[in-house]
């Protein structure tokens, strides 16, 4: 008896023996998914949709952002994540190694938005995908698609353009150049995150119709034409809900209409109950916290997330763990081609750059001699602040550099004036050393008082004055009110230097290297040229140089409006322009024994009561004039254009444009199409932005033809009573143009008969918003 109680033993720990192994020998793969999953234990499955924690990333690759959870007995490995989106930030040096992990500084988004060429995009966000991979990392957190609502937001720079359309096509871009080496994306920061005042706790109040037409549709656009793996809610609230605890925004909206396939994660430390976001689909939480383990594990046991919900969610991290290098067993060699990727910033920086103005033919110029005026002469921009460029000391290529690369000289009394001012200046602003870390921007050295005498002597020796006005922002604040004026020493630097040389007929160029527009209407007649470099990346002084020497043709157009001033833009009434907060009260500790406060106007809230009247749409619809129109810029050349036809096939509208470079140098040029809608039951825009092309280098006297091509319901409004987009009949205008205001033809297309498509009602505002009308 007593032996076959011990064989019956014996073959249960055998039988259990053999499951254990059985378990053990699951690994994971792209066709076992449920299999696995079906192997994990609770607590592994919780592990799994929370990130290990910055800290775990900085153990193999110092500098970047996060990682996900590995469980090594079922062939789940980390998955490494970096931020971008100009460039895969990590640090250059890391202890006990010699090796420098150099990236490239590539344009940032809005002087990528400033080409109007979706190919620069291609290229960019492969070149990227390149160094991710080379560097042994999976997913760049990039790119940043919200719309510049506002001229101060602290972020645009990450941001493409005021215009879905501009922001959705080329993201959209990027994100397939990237992903076509095999890395993934994350497409951000979703949504409706338009200012980086109180950021984490900000509500953006606004009608359906304002959120379906302008602040998710350049989402929308880029998940149907490009599926990135990721995308990332952002830490604001919309309508009095954070975007990571939305089930409206990341379920019905984001995966039931619009066909997302990815995953979901949140921004790093966003959002208040990780239960909800579990809930809503926000698949990940990142970097992942301690206290929301226990909350979404002590959440299944009590069932307030039932284990199919946490199924879904581990399902979806497990379908981007299968795509990525990590799993694949990519054998990197930190040995990206960066003097490749250095030719392509400079290549795709000086396309983006605008010319704004050129009396005269100021430029491109063919002179000996060149004088630098103005701090930012001296100290060159090539991309803006936050936790994709964190380190104010990396490579880049000076203005100086880039003239004497291209045969100009500088003039070497004003280097040793500015040099030993901004010197004096810092040391002043940061007596300890520059700090090595900031995510706002660094104090930058004001413009140094100048003599007449030291202004005469550089007259007689230089032929061209060059003045540098430099402006730049990062996470945590939005600029200020004053920050979109010049200081009174920078005019007084444009007015004196501009005084002596045109006195000896010499001429005057001013270079915005900067984030945002600026106010040019009180100066720019005492100029003659102005050139809008942004921050064109690392090779920013070749850049430069290319543009004003005529190596390349300016062929930037902006991808937002200039004002004339600070409140003339109907969404200025409603932003945070005079705050400036605490950038490191992000990382304290809130005060619970703090008493609580009134909700602050544009702090804690944000009403959008301008609706869809935003940026050009609100200019061109009530005849606000401007410094310089959405879509504008010059060229050293000139364009003749022939509409051959505008016509609707197969439920697209497709306009073809004949473009012959009329001029004597080489250029490209960039055909706009707007439509300007019927009467219907609610109120419409005068123009819309429907698409774009850019033609290819032409040669004085070629000629190409462009076609420009979208959806005919890409013409239609979102009605809120109706939950749907409504396209009414009648004649819809199909305007073919150089800018906003600039139409070239304007041809007729008649819809016969009205359509709807329905939607989910989804994300109602509270409280109706009493928005402007025309």
């Amino acid at each position: 008896m007593h032996k076959l109680f011990h064989s019956f033993i014996a073959l249960i720990c055998v039988t259990c023996l053999g499951a254990t192994q059985a378990r053990s020998q699951v690994k994971l793969s792209a066709d076992n998914i449920d299999e696995v999953i079906s192997q994990l234990s609770l607590e592994e499955k919780v592990h799994l949709v929370i990130g290990t924690g910055m800290a775990g990333q900085d153990a193999k690759f110092p500098g970047t952002a996060g990682t996900t959870y590995p469980i090594e007995r079922l062939g789940i490995p980390a998955v490494y994540m970096a931020d971008g989106p100009h460039r895969l930030h990590m640090n250059v040096h890391r202890d006990w190694d010699s090796h420098f992990y150099y990236t490239t500084e590539f344009p940032s988004a809005t002087t990528m938005a400033s080409t109007w060429d979706a190919e620069a995009s291609v290229l960019v966000g492969k070149a990227l995908g390149e160094e991710v991979r080379d560097y042994g990392l999976d997913i760049l957190l990039a790119p940043g698609i919200n719309l510049h609502r506002s001229a101060l937001c602290g972020r645009n720079h990450e941001y493409y353009s005021e215009d879905p359309v501009i922001a959705g096509k080329l993201s959209a871009a990027y994100i397939n150049g990237l992903q076509s080496v095999g890395a993934g994306t994350c497409l951000k920061h979703f949504a409706v995150n338009n200012q980086e005042t109180n950021r984490m706790a900000n509500d953006s109040r606004l009608s359906q119709r304002a959120l379906r037409e302008l602040y998710l549709k350049g989402f929308e656009i880029a998940v149907k034409e490009s599926q990135p793996w990721t995308i990332m809610t952002s830490y604001n609230k919309v309508n009095g809900k954070y975007t990571s605890e939305n089930h409206d925004l990341t379920e019905k909206i984001l995966r039931d209409e619009w066909g997302f396939k990815g995953m979901v994660m949140s921004d790093w430390n966003a959002g208040k109950d990780a239960v909800a976001s579990m809930n809503a689909g926000n698949d990940m939480m990142q970097p992942g916290q301690p206290k929301q383990y226990d909350a979404i594990l002590a959440a299944v046991k009590d069932g307030n997330i039932s284990e199919a919900t946490l199924n879904r969610n581990v399902r979806r991290v497990l379908e981007l763990v299968v795509k990525c290098f990590t799993f694949k067993g990519n054998d990197y060699n930190n040995e990206p081609n960066l003097k490749s990727h250095a030719a392509l910033d400079r290549e795709i920086g000086a396309q983006g750059m605008v010319l704004l103005q050129n009396e005269n033919n100021a430029l491109p110029f063919n002179v000996k001699s060149a004088a630098l005026f103005g701090t930012t002469s001296y100290d060159i921009i090539a991309g803006g602040m936050g936790f994709g460029s964190t380190n104010h000391g990396y490579y880049a290529v000076s203005l100086i550099e880039g003239l004497r690369n291209a045969g100009v000289q500088v003039d070497k009394d004003l280097i040793n004036l500015y040099k030993k001012h901004i010197a004096d200046q810092d040391k002043a602003n940061y007596p300890n050393g520059m700090p090595p870390f900031s995510l706002t921007p660094l104090i930058r050295a004001e413009q140094p008082s100048l003599t007449d005498s030291l202004i005469e002597v550089s007259v007689k020796a230089n032929d061209i004055a060059i003045i540098t006005i430099g402006r730049t922002c990062g996470e945590f604040a939005d600029r200020t009110e004053a920050e979109f004026y010049l200081t009174e020493p920078e005019l007084a630097t444009i007015k004196q230097v501009s005084a002596a040389y045109h006195a000896a007929g010499k001429r005057v160029v001013v270079i915005l290297n900067i984030c945002s527009p600026v106010e040019t209407a009180s100066w720019r007649g005492l100029v003659d040229a102005i050139l809008c470099a942004w921050q064109p990346g690392e090779q920013v002084g070749n850049c430069i140089a290319d543009v004003l020497t005529g190596k390349v043709n300016p062929s930037g157009r902006l991808p937002m409006t200039w004002a004339l001033k600070y409140g003339d833009a109907a969404a200025d009434k409603n932003f945070p322009s005079n705050y400036k907060p605490d950038p490191m009260a992000f990382f304290a500790k809130p005060d619970p024994n703090a008493a609580p406060k009134a909700p602050e106007a544009n702090v804690d809230y944000t009403v959008y009561e301008e609706g869809i009247y935003m940026g050009y749409r609100y200019f061109s619809s009530f005849n606000v004039d401007v410094a310089y129109p959405f879509g504008f810029g010059l060229s050293y050349t000139n364009f003749d254009w022939s509409v051959e036809s505008v016509s609707i096939v197969e439920d697209r509208v497709v306009a073809k444009v004949n473009v012959k470079n009329t001029g004597k140098v080489a250029g490209r040029d960039v055909v706009e199409v707007y439509t300007s809608a019927p009467k219907g039951k609610i109120n419409k825009p005068t123009k819309e932005l429907k698409g774009f092309a850019k033609t290819s280098l032409l040669q004085p006297g070629a000629a190409e033809t462009v076609t420009v091509e979208f959806n005919v319901m890409d013409m239609a409004s979102f009605n809120e009573v109706q939950s749907a987009w409504v396209l009414d009949k009648g004649n819809y205008s199909i305007l073919v143009s150089r800018s906003v205001n600039d139409v070239v033809s304007s041809n007729s297309l008649k819809i016969a008969k009205a359509r709807a498509n329905k939607v989910h009602n989804a994300m109602a505002p509270e409280s109706k918003i009493k928005e402007l009308k025309r």
